[in-house]
């Protein structure tokens, strides 16, 4: 106890509490100018074609890839556009909704052999979650 009565009476204490509630007003007052939350600028905004497009070309590679599939065409329609899932306050997006694929068509140079047609309707409709009435494979024209 005697050094802490020293060091009271000396004054370098009392400048170094007053220096640190300085520093810690100041470092609060930085907080409030500075926008530390998500905003749109770092995360991946999406606009309808370009998910599409994304999804599109993912869809092609993985067929190409498959046996007796060969080289194949994708198109896609879609119901919805990306949309925003916001807070009451309008300005913090909580997630962002993809659009939701209504139906597939494929043309592949294996779409006229009926088990490349089973597998690549499999492969659809386990990947979107839609029902096989909404896919269509044909062969590519030569």
């Amino acid at each position: 106890m005697p050094d802490l009565k020293k060091l009271m009476t000396d004054g370098r204490l009392r400048k170094l509490i007053i220096l640190c509630g300085a520093l810690g007003i100041g470092l609060i007052l930085l907080s409030s100018l500075t926008d530390f939350s998500d905003n749109d600028n770092t995360a991946i905004n999406y606009n309808v074609s370009e998910y599409c497009e994304d999804v599109r070309l993912s869809l092609k590679n993985i067929l190409e890839n498959m046996d007796g599939v060969g080289e194949c065409e994708v198109l896609l329609t879609v119901e919805n556009s990306v949309e925003g899932v916001y807070l009451e306050n309008n300005q913090t997006k909580t997630k962002e909704i993809e659009p939701k694929i209504r139906g597939v068509v494929v043309a592949c140079e294996g779409g006229d052999d009926a088990v490349v047609e089973e597998r690549v309707t499999q492969a659809v409709t386990k990947a979107f979650d839609i029902s096989t009435a909404k896919v269509f494979v044909t062969k590519l024209k030569e």
